[in-house]
């Protein structure tokens, strides 16, 4: 209770004597001062309790609630501490009645500040509180810290900084400055070589209060900051410049310059004002509608028809640049089927978190619907939204989702459309031709990226009277779009089935991927046609598919197989022909998937063909098949060294291969 009195007494004689004598006007007039000075100021009782700090302070410290009068030594750091700092400037200022200077550790906030703490004294010579003035030297620090290092270490240090950094002397010469410095001059046209030259000699544009400015910080000891804007030539530069004191004794004897470009952030800064101004009134009425997705926390398709229209009008009225990405998971169906629903949200997910990641602030990111995702890209043209897209599947395609019990790589889609290179009167027009462009890239084998103009004609008008009337092209429209997308369907389908294999025999599903991408890289070698080349790409995938068929205890069995198990494998390929053998437009792959165990001598199976009467895509998917099997561990026996596999390649040369292919891939191997 007496500590509780003392506490409101000593406040009010600050209150009434110290501040502003009792006087409001004096109270906000010095209060005003103290809030607009570069320094922090706080006032702290005998308890240690903060009651007051000034504008600076509370930027610094933005979560500290001083109403409630906390402790400093709990407030300013992280973990909050148990007791006074061991160097604590205020306890010494109570102790003693004196003014006490001491540098804090690190705070909460990262900064290392300098604490001057003043006594203030009532009528009876006692202190009733301490007024701390506190300085951030944050770089000062670290800078006195590198000089104090080895001559090697201090200017690597030094020089890997981005901002440009110039010592002075009292006469204003120059003693040291870092690479940045020396660049920046290069850029302005100003000269590089300082070393013992006048500030003024260099930078003769600048104005006399600069010269003031290092007078003041050498006779205060004081560090100056300053916002600076200059005119070189027809350029205006903006710089951020910190004029830190370096003592030698009591005396300053040089100031380190630290100085900050921020041109391009005021321009960014004044080009945001404009674009949240124009944000903000353009989602005025969204305010109250429910516009995110609860799964993945991503915009919802509500929220599409709304931002669509707001920032396509917007880029047309300031003849700015609009694109729209739409992006699909390749085979989600599979995915869900394989490892459920449950493992299936889990990478929607991570999927939505990983966009967020990669994309810029101002990028629009919705979830369109299941496993589509929409990104509204405002001020980007189609050339570096298409860099922007395919950078982005690159990088999903290395990232590993799932969990620790199943991890997997994603292949995506991508249908990019813009404005004004693509036709569109609204901004569901962009949309709606991502999405034609999205189906594209999925008819085409996914996993890529497409603009309209990589479609042709997908992005022409049609010609007048193409159809006698718009109802008939509409049905036929809606036709195509239904016949496509069962076609999807029963692929992904496919796709399922054949990813249960690899539950069964581990080493097929990174086997089917290596597989692939050896059989695509022989048939562009090649030079075989597109379609061709995408037909051997489908039947790579697919040519396994048939080991569902085949029991585990065999296909993972570590010895040698009789003679029966091996008639078992044999039927692998039978098998995989049997399950695509009823989904029609996949009958071009049958001969693929059924000989790509032939040889060219006429020893392999089913059939024992040879020579050209191998499919051409067949021979090609059995050179990968077999030497991604080589190179692999297997249960019955440890992978084999790359020149152990291509050795036995070159002996299957004109007996188990093709010569042509054989020679067409080892140069690729080379080349890899």
């Amino acid at each position: 209770m007496k500590t509780n009195m003392q506490e409101k007494k000593a406040e009010k004689d600050l209150k009434l004597s110290q501040i502003g004598a009792g006087n409001k006007t004096g109270d906000t007039i010095i209060k005003a001062m103290l809030d607009n000075v570069v320094m922090g100021v706080s006032i702290i009782n005998p308890q240690m309790k903060v009651i007051w700090l000034n504008k600076t302070f509370k930027k610094w410290f933005p979560r500290v609630d001083y109403k409630k009068r906390p402790l400093c030594y709990k407030a300013f750091y992280a973990p909050a501490k148990d007791k006074v700092c061991e160097y604590c400037p205020t306890t010494k200022a109570f102790r003693t009645g004196q003014t006490s200077t001491a540098v804090t550790g690190a705070c909460v906030n990262g900064k290392i500040y300098k604490v001057i703490a003043t006594p203030v004294k009532d009528a009876a010579g006692e202190t009733g509180f301490v007024i701390e003035t506190v300085e951030d030297i944050t770089v000062q620090g670290r800078i006195e810290e590198a000089l104090k290092e080895s001559e090697f270490q201090y200017r690597t240090l030094i020089d890997s900084l981005g901002e440009a950094i110039h010592v002075v002397d009292r006469d204003l010469r120059f003693i040291l400055f870092n690479t940045t410095f020396k660049k920046w001059n290069e850029r302005l046209g100003l000269e590089t070589d300082a070393i013992g030259r006048k500030l003024f000699e260099i930078f003769a544009f600048l104005p006399a209060s600069v010269r003031a400015e290092y007078k003041k910080v050498f006779s205060t000891g004081k560090m100056a900051v300053s916002e600076d804007r200059n005119k070189i030539g027809s350029r205006e530069i903006v710089t951020e410049t910190r004029k830190i004191p370096v003592f030698e004794g009591n005396k300053v004897a040089r100031v380190i310059t630290v100085v900050n470009d921020i041109t391009e952030h005021k321009l960014k800064d004044k080009r945001l004002k404009i674009l949240n101004k124009e944000l903000l009134h353009s989602n005025k009425r969204l305010k109250q509608m429910v516009l995110r997705d609860p799964h993945t926390g991503l915009f919802n398709h509500r929220y599409l028809g709304e931002i669509i229209e707001a920032e396509f009008l917007r880029a047309k009225r300031s003849s700015h640049s609009l694109s729209v990405v739409m992006i699909d998971i390749d085979y989600f169906k599979s995915i869900n089927e394989v490892y459920g629903h449950k493992f299936g949200d889990l990478i929607l997910k991570q999927l939505a978190h990983q966009l967020k990641r990669a994309l810029r602030q101002y990028d629009i990111i919705i979830r369109f619907g299941g496993e589509e995702f929409v990104i509204i890209s405002p001020g980007t043209d189609r050339a570096t939204i298409m860099l922007m897209a395919q950078r982005l599947l690159e990088s999903m395609n290395l990232y590993s989702f799932g969990d620790k019990k199943n991890a997997i790589k994603l292949k995506l889609s991508m249908g990019v459309a813009s404005f004004p290179e693509d036709r569109a009167v609204m901004g569901m027009d962009l949309v709606e031709l991502s999405e034609q462009v999205l189906l594209k890239v999925k008819e085409s084998g996914g996993n890529n990226v497409f603009c309209a103009h990589d479609l042709g004609d997908l992005a022409k008008p049609k010609p007048s009277g193409q159809d006698k009337s718009p109802e008939v092209g509409l049905l036929k429209d809606k036709i195509d779009k239904l016949t496509r997308e069962a076609n999807q369907s029963l692929i992904e389908a496919v796709l399922a089935f054949a990813r249960t294999i690899e539950l069964k025999d581990h080493y097929t599903g990174d086997h089917v991927e290596k597989t692939v991408h050896y059989a695509v890289e022989i048939a562009r070698a090649l030079n075989l046609s597109k379609h061709e080349a995408e037909r051997i790409k489908q039947a790579a995938i697919l040519h396994d598919l048939g080991k569902i068929g085949i029991s585990e205890k065999i296909l993972l069995k570590k010895g040698k197989l009789t003679n029966k198990e091996y008639d078992e494998i044999k039927k692998h390929p039978r098998i995989g022909v049997d399950i695509i053998r009823p989904i029609q437009f996949l009958h071009g792959l049958i001969p693929l998937i059924l000989y790509h165990h032939e040889r060219w001598d006429g020893r392999g199976y089913p059939n024992g063909l040879s020579g050209q009467d191998i499919p051409m895509g067949a021979r090609i998917i059995a050179l990968a098949d077999v030497y991604q099997a080589l190179t692999s561990d297997r249960p019955y026996r440890r992978a084999y060294t790359k020149e152990e596999a291509i050795k036995i390649i070159k002996e299957g040369a004109g007996t188990q291969f093709d010569p042509e292919i054989v020679n067409v891939f080892l140069k690729i191997l080379e080349s890899e």
